[in-house]
């Protein structure tokens, strides 16, 4: 027994163990209260650039990389579904499907205002720009959950799906754009060559983009969100990505930051994802106790 409270490399081994261990006892806990009607459900996540021009796009398509890159580190799969390309460069809005156990309920507080200080690889005198770009992430709906839409209040326009060029590009109207007219809600699907799979993608897309809005109306109502009504607001950004003069990455939410910048670009964002979905639900818990 003496010979093992001496050994140093045990105990370096059993407190990594411990660590490991807590780190998942304390992410199980957190996958426990992913309990909404519409957690487990896979997900769309929408990029937009915002005011900016090449800047704002560029952070846009940097903003899809990232989450694309979270999303295959941990196991989901990842359709492009639609994506506008930038004028230089970038894009000035993009859709994917996230698929997975549990999709929309660990991304679904990533909805907001996404800010980036950075010098402009634009810039030829290399001063420093800030860009904004929106996300939003809505659940994908599936047969339990009813959505009805009246088809009289969509208008639907179909245009030539943008590509790469040569054989990718389509020659007909494959793609689709809905416009909800009660709402002004607006969704667009190049996917498929086929213009029918496009429709029920879009369909599909338009369901998910009520249904969450619905949901946030309830919360809202019932003052379940009363601490972040306005995350989703545009000018009310959620989370900030310095890389000049200093790196750091802080959720503007929780507080919590790191000045692992290139990480965090690079798909690693579980702990703001777990102190975003942390302080969600004590904000649900604190309503609910008052």
């Amino acid at each position: 027994m003496a010979e093992a409270e001496g050994d140093e490399s045990l105990i370096d081994d059993a407190q990594t163990t411990l660590a490991a261990l807590r780190e998942r006892a304390a992410k199980m806990e957190l996958e426990s209260l992913l309990s909404g009607e519409a957690d487990p459900n896979d997900c769309f996540l929408e990029v937009n650039a915002g005011a900016g021009g090449t800047e704002a796009q560029d952070w846009a398509l940097i903003l899809l990389r990232m989450y694309t890159r979270w999303a295959e580190q941990h196991g989901y799969k990842v359709d492009l579904l639609d994506e506008t390309n930038g004028e230089e460069a970038g894009i000035k809005s993009a859709t994917i499907q996230v698929k997975g156990h549990n999709a929309y309920g660990w991304l679904k507080t990533e909805s907001g205002v996404h800010r980036l200080v950075r010098i402009s690889p634009f810039d030829s005198q290399a001063r420093r720009h800030t860009s904004f770009a929106s996300v939003a992430v809505t659940p994908v709906i599936d047969d339990k959950i009813v959505v009805e839409i009246n088809e009289k209040d969509v208008k639907v326009d179909t245009f030539r799906a943008s590509g790469a060029g040569g054989q990718h590009v389509n020659k007909t109207d494959s793609a689709v754009r809905f416009t909800h007219i009660p709402t002004g809600i607006v969704v667009s699907c190049q996917q498929e060559r086929s213009q029918h799979k496009n429709r029920a993608k879009a369909w599909d897309m338009l369901r998910a983009r009520i249904y969450e809005m619905e949901l946030r109306k309830r919360e809202e109502a019932a003052s379940a969100l009363e601490a972040t009504k306005t995350d989703i607001g545009w000018g009310h950004q959620i989370r900030s990505y310095v890389l000049q003069p200093y790196q750091m990455v802080k959720d503007l939410r929780t507080g919590v930051e790191t000045s692992n910048s290139g990480g965090v670009l690079d798909g690693d964002l579980d702990q703001f994802l777990q102190a975003a979905l942390a302080h969600r639900i004590k904000g649900q818990g604190d309503e609910a106790a008052a």
